[in-house]
């Protein structure tokens, strides 16, 4: 391997990092899809000539495809996919679209670049191709095995018609899929331009130095915070959507020899409802690897160099490896209990640094129907709850569980589809009293202009967002729906498809907030009396969780506050390490 010099190495690294988010601004500007376009929901990397990832976030599954062609690359060559079980879980419902092109230098294969998207429809029994009482992966749409798209350079027309005529929104998935593309083959003229500017085996010992660096990395991580005895920590999802739940996951971590183990063994059977994911090993050992960077060291570069430092114990039939043809599009609501599982875990090894829970989904609205003028209309929109409460600060109100997410703006929403969104505003009381404060959720109320049906999949609606080192737990999450004239709420559940709404209806959609970090009764008086007047924290939570007594103008009163806040201490004694606020039935009787 070509030794390159530090300078060099920052050089390429930083150009590939640039490259990286390039593809970003070029997807989100072609594409159509508000999901893509306005809320950034696309992933894209840039891998080395083994298909390992170099820089990105969701880490790769390249191998897995390659193997499926035998080494049958071209230049020009773009493949495309959406089958969870046809790619070994490298995406992990049928509604994600996944692009990967090779990149060639002169002949030779450096790399690749990838990008997946959610796509808004593909098909299948409801709008949006998310069925919350789906039992099979049959009804959640049209499924793609690896194909190409391009065959060196030339458009696969057939397996491109197909694709379209298997979705309600054509011309988006169109100007999506082509935006993938355009990502990717942006990438891979970057890393052609370093190959010509550093030479190709200069740029290609860079990737593998940037590798092995973050292998090393993680190999002080591992010693420093894992340890030999096993810690385990469990949390639930809510429900499956077909009247299951709740459905416990349980993860263990330990150190064997040089290696981290994550073992999921304990974990429930997989789930009659949409609710499995189907998880690649490698984007496992990524999700833990990018939680442990996070935590404790957030400038080591997130790449695959440190995956032979993890072993990953998935059992096989459980809700984290079901076997086919399991239902997955609502795979979400246990993909972010994998992170809560993390935290709890590790945060037993080292409280000072991991966080509470959050909000624990990707909660999504879904809006369809036929305009005056007959023209069918289908808006999704994922929403977002309380981040929770960290180290070093405050959980984020209603912000994204995702890196570089967004909400949609009110005004694409109003301007392009039949809805006035009238309020949009963090829920009182949802973040977890704390330290640091857990995040709050929001409350977003639409007003729908042209009658149509609805679909909501959101959790966290039974099994709240817990707090750590002395934190309380965060709000839980609820739906509501408002018949026109009528001034009624009917309660929503929190997964449903296809409700009849009418022109006038008013919706109120509240998601979960998160849990709080540290003890709420050394929280600065100041900052609690802020959130009162922010109207995050009601007086009343500010007083009984806070012990912070409040004058009529919101002022600290200072000497009561000490008062209550001692007595107050006294009387609980030293906080617990977690605060669930919820355990199931079975194991709140024992």
């Amino acid at each position: 391997m070509t030794k390159v010099d530090p300078i060099t190495l920052d050089i390429i690294e930083n150009a590939l990092k640039n490259a990286r988010f390039e593809m970003d601004g070029v997807v989100v500007r072609i594409a159509l899809s508000p999901v893509i376009r306005e809320q950034h929901d696309e992933f894209p990397m840039i891998c080395n000539e083994r298909g390992q990832m170099v820089v990105g976030q969701f880490g790769s599954y390249i191998p897995a495809i390659v193997e499926q062609f035998e080494g049958d690359l071209n230049e020009g060559d773009v493949f495309v996919w959406n089958d969870p079980y046809a790619c070994k879980g490298s995406i992990s419902h049928n509604n994600d679209w996944c692009v990967m092109q090779p990149i060639f230098h002169e002949g030779v294969l450096v790399g690749f670049s990838s990008i997946f998207g959610h796509m808004v429809d593909v098909g299948g029994k409801v709008p949006g191709s998310m069925p919350f009482d789906a039992r099979s992966i049959w009804e959640e749409g049209l499924r793609i095995p690896p194909v190409r798209i391009f065959d060196k350079g030339v458009l696969n027309k057939g397996v491109l018609d197909i694709m379209l005529n298997n979705t309600r929104t054509p011309d988006m998935n169109r100007a999506d899929l082509m935006a993938l593309v355009a990502g990717c083959r942006t990438a891979a003229t970057r890393v052609r331009e370093l190959c010509d500017r550093f030479g190709r085996q200069t740029y290609m010992s860079a990737c593998d130095m940037l590798l092995e660096r973050t292998r090393e990395a993680m190999k002080v991580l591992i010693d420093k915070y894992i340890a030999e005895e096993p810690v385990s920590f469990t949390d639930y999802v809510d429900d499956d959507g077909v009247g299951n739940g709740p459905f416990k996951m349980t993860l263990s971590i330990y150190k064997r020899g040089d290696k981290a183990v994550f073992d999921w063994t304990g974990t429930d059977d997989q789930a009659e409802g949409p609710i499995n994911f189907h998880i690649h090993e490698g984007l496992c050992k990524l999700f833990f690897g990018v939680y442990m960077i996070m935590a404790f060291d957030p400038s080591i570069l997130f790449n695959e160099g440190f995956y032979d430092l993890f072993e990953v114990v998935l059992p096989e039939g459980s809700l984290l490896n079901p076997r086919f043809p399991a239902a997955l599009s609502n795979r979400l609501n246990t993909h972010t209990r994998f992170f809560d599982c993390q935290a709890g875990a590790l945060g037993q090894r080292a409280p000072h640094l991991s966080m509470a829970a959050g909000y624990g989904t990707s909660p999504h609205f879904i809006f369809t129907g036929h305009d005056k003028d007959n023209k069918y209309f289908q808006l999704m929109e994922l929403l977002f709850g309380g981040v929770p409460g960290r180290p070093r600060g405050d959980g984020l109100d209603g912000h994204a569980w995702w890196p570089l997410f967004s909400a949609t703006p009110i005004e694409y929403i109003e301007n392009y589809y039949p809805v006035l969104v009238e309020s949009y505003r963090p829920i009182r009381d949802s973040g977890g009293a704390g330290l640091n404060r857990g995040g709050a959720g929001i409350e977003k109320v639409y007003r729908l202009l042209e009658p149509g049906k609805v679909s909501i999949h959101d959790d966290r609606e039974v099994v709240p967002p817990w707090g750590i080192n002395g934190g309380e737990f965060g709000g839980t999450s609820s739906k509501w729906l408002v018949r026109n004239g009528s001034g009624n709420r009917e309660r929503i559940p929190s997964k449903i498809d296809n409700l009849t709404v009418n022109a006038g209806d008013v919706v109120v959609f509240n998601t979960a907030g998160s849990g709080g970090w540290g003890d709420p009764l050394d929280r600065p008086a100041e900052s609690v009396a802020r959130d009162v007047q922010y109207d995050l924290v009601s007086r009343e939570k500010a007083k009984t969780a806070y012990g912070v007594v409040l004058t009529g103008d919101d002022k600290v009163d200072e000497a009561a506050t000490v008062a209550l806040r001692l007595e107050m201490k006294t009387v609980r004694g030293a906080p617990e390490p977690f605060n669930f606020g919820y355990f199931p039935p079975a194991e709140a009787a024992e």
